[in-house]
This record gives C-alpha cells, structure tokens and sequence, in this order.
C-alpha cells in the first residue's frame, strides 16, 4: 500500500480495529483519525502553514503520537527533541530557525493534559525560513552528537516507508499483534516503531512506565538485551512472540532462554542517518548483526562499513536549507567497522571512533577517560571494553598512577562526572613496557597486553 497517510486508510477499511493502547485507553483507526484532525486544527489556529518547522517536545507520549501524525497531514515538519535544557535546546534550535526567527515549540511531554503550541522569540522574529515546499519532510531527528555537535538528519515519508517495508518482509508484524513503543521517538529506533505500526496497520501500545506492566500484553518490543534478561530472570509471564534487540553482544545462553519461553529474539544494526535498521537476524549460535534488509544496500571497504538504498536520509537540516550528506558516490561512511561471517551476515567490530554499547547505551572510552585524566593521582589512562553478560559490555580501566584505585574509591571519585554505567567495573596500573617516554600509548597494545595478563574480563577486539 503506498499511501501519505496511514492512519486515514486504516480508518475507512479497518476502522473498528484496536489501534492504538495507553495507559487510560484503547482507541480504534476510527478515534487515531479524529485525534489527528483534532491536533491538525490547533496548527491551523496558530497559524502554522505548510513546511514550517515545528518542534515537538516529548518521549513517546500518546500526545506526541497525535502531534506527530498531525503535523505530516498539514504540511508541517515535525523535528521531534528530547525534553532538556534550555542551553541544550537553544543549540538545536539555532540549526532549525533563522537567527532571528520565532521557534514554534509543541510540548507533549504531558500524556495527560492536550499540548498548546508556543512560540519562542529569538532576536527581532522578524523572518521566517521554511523548508523546500517541493522536499517531502516526514522527520528531523538529531544525532547524539556523541562525535560532535548533534545533526538535524532530514528523512521523507518514502524513506521511513522504506525502512518499515523492509523489515517487515522478514521480521513479522502485523493485525492482531502489538509492538510496545518504550523507545523515545527522538531517536530513530523509536521513530521506526511508529512506522512499522502505520505500515502494518496494528497496534502499537503507549508504555507506562511499569516495564513488567507494560511487557506483560504485547506480543512485540523493541529491547535492550539487560531488558531481555529481566524478563527472563525473573520469570514474567508476557505474550512476547518477537523482540528486536539493541546492542553489540548478547550472551547465547539469554537467546536460549528466551526460545525456551517461544520468544523468538532478533539483532539489528542501523544508525539515524539510515532510518534506523540496516541489517537484522533471529538470533543464532552465530554472534553477528544479521543479513541486508531489503530495500538497503551495505559494504565494506577494507573494514569500514558503507551503507546506502532507499533508507538513506535526504540530508541534513540548517535554518531551512537541507545540506548533502557526506556521500562517497552513493554510500555513507558510517565510521563502523566490520566484517562479513557465516556468508552473508554482518559483524559489527566496533566503532572507529573508539565507541561501546553497555546496556543499550553509547559509551565512549575518551570520555571515561577524561573523567580519570582528571584526578590528580592518574598520569593518563586507556579505557578498554570487556565482554559483560548482563550488559553486553562494560569499561576496564588501565592507568599510570602512584597507586591502584579501587572500583569503590573511583565510583566516589566520578559520581558527578561519569553515570554508572560509563564508570570501570576494574582497573589495573599500565606497565612501562607500554609507556616508553614521548611515545603515546597503543590502545591496541594495552588490549594486547590485557588479555594476556588476566583472565577475569574477556576484552572486546
């Protein structure tokens, strides 16, 4: 089915069917229809005209759902943004308006209350910049920013309908099952649920806030292997049938167990610039990130991982210009490296930017190493990741310092500076075969040396 609106074909030719369920209710395509147009009037109250960008504030709030959808019926473009500071969003906010322009902001961060757009002077107000009318804008969602400033990546409906398709040849999804949307629709692994759920014309559930409330009913998720675990560990009873994993390991014993329990666990890997998923599999005793996807293409140039295909985003957002990406003929450096395994599958080695994923989330190992740069007893410290079963992988910590610290005296030392998650769960002192005088230290060296020289921690290559 090619269609601009999803949701207004469901609600013609399936318009009883459950749509959409939150925490209060249940809403038909029927009631998703007349929420949308609902939400769609209070643009045109405020004067929003077509290819205006709007920003929405939110997570994955029923009412970011609406707002959302409304803004794609009326021609608006929707850049969706985390709650944060105002330094924070003053900085996305210089890259989607004209300095001296008013921002629109939608706030939907409230699920309970209906969102009142506001406007944000900025300077004089006395321009105002929009998108191409002729460029189809279904999204602006921002990088991390984790290698530099956050980028507005620019997607069109045919992109995110490209994703979804593809996927959805070969990860089942469809009438009568439910995918939980727990992801933020800031990042595109949340974004991509919602479309998926236009595409296939099911139900996608708001989550609460209760994870074992909110896994207990839906038959798909989108999870973090420590998620997974959870649910295993603990024995709940749900009616998973098919969860798409985030992260770069997941213990072959977890997959086991989720089998055991009929829940069929898939990997993934994509990246915002791609609309999110790339490659993907069921999980098997193959540890990799799965095949192509339809619709995407992806290689390898020594070991850097290129993609391309219909998936890939128009560019990126500034003051109402969309600038190319970085494109080495078609393909985009994506900065990963990886290899080919078992065929045709995909293993992701790690980033070339010295990046691992822990429990879902990016850790960079400069920064954790700044943060131990900084104490007065470290000279200088290499940060390295180790396989973790409950978390896929965490940090170990090899320094130059007067004194080996001690996991508990460092946890004090970084409480402001580091979460948890990013802190060394060990550290060891670097030995002076590895710091001759003037001569920066291998990181590949100090990995070298690690697993030679313990056998607690399994180092990640």
């Amino acid at each position: 089915m090619v269609s601009s609106h999803f949701w207004e074909h469901w609600a013609q030719f399936a318009p009883n069917h459950i749509a959409l369920i939150t925490p209060q209710h249940q809403l038909t395509w029927v009631d998703v229809k007349q929420q949308v147009d609902q939400y769609r009037q209070l643009l045109i109250d405020n004067a929003i005209t077509q290819g205006q960008v709007v920003c929405l504030i939110g997570r994955a709030e029923e009412t970011l759902v609406f707002a959302y959808l409304a803004c794609l019926t009326h021609g608006a473009v929707p850049a969706i943004i985390a709650e944060q500071s105002s330094e924070l969003l003053e900085a996305k906010l210089s890259s989607l308006y004209l300095e001296d322009e008013r921002a629109v902001v939608w706030d939907c961060s409230n699920s309970t209350l209906t969102p009142s757009l506001c406007f944000l002077s900025r300077g004089t107000a006395s321009r105002q910049s929009l998108a191409p009318t002729n460029v189809d804008i279904a999204s602006i969602i921002f990088t991390s920013g984790s290698t530099g400033c956050p980028k507005a990546v620019v997607h069109g409906r045919e992109q995110h309908i490209a994703s979804a398709s593809g996927l959805l040849e070969r990860f089942h999804f469809g009438v009568g099952d439910c995918w939980l949307l727990s992801l933020p629709m800031y990042h595109v692994s949340g974004l991509g649920i919602v479309w998926r759920w236009l595409q296939a014309g099911a139900t996608l559930k708001i989550a609460s806030g209760d994870f074992c409330k909110d896994i207990s009913d839906v038959s798909h998720a989108s999870l973090v292997s420590t998620q997974l675990k959870r649910i295993v560990d603990n024995q709940w009873q749900t009616k998973l049938v098919r969860v798409l994993l985030g992260g770069s390991h997941i213990p072959l014993s977890l997959i086991q167990q989720a089998k055991a329990r009929q829940i069929d666990a898939w990997m993934g890997y994509g990246m915002t610039e791609t609309a999110s998923t790339v490659t993907a599999k069921s999980v098997d005793e193959w540890p990799s990130s799965g095949h192509i996807l339809p619709r995407r293409e992806l290689k390898l140039s020594g070991n850097r991982i290129f993609v391309s295909g219909e998936t890939l985003a128009k560019g990126y957002y500034w003051q109402g210009q969309i600038l190319p990406l970085a494109l080495e003929g078609q393909w985009l450096d994506t900065r990963d490296l990886g290899e080919w395994v078992n065929g045709d599958e995909l293993r992701v080695v790690g980033r070339a930017d010295n990046l691992f994923i822990s429990g879902g989330e990016n850790v960079h190992c400069e920064e954790v190493e700044a943060a131990l740069n900084a104490q007065p007893m470290i000279t200088q410290s290499i940060v390295v990741a180790v396989e973790d079963e409950e978390y896929g992988a965490r940090c170990v910590a090899v320094v130059q310092s007067t004194a080996l610290p001690t996991v508990s005296e460092q946890r004090r030392k970084l409480a402001d500076s580091l979460p948890r998650f990013k802190q060394p769960i060990a550290y060891f002192l670097l030995p002076e075969s590895l710091s001759p005088s003037g001569i920066k230290v291998s990181r590949a060296e100090v990995k070298k040396w690690l697993s030679q020289h313990q056998s607690n921690y399994v180092v990640i290559s």
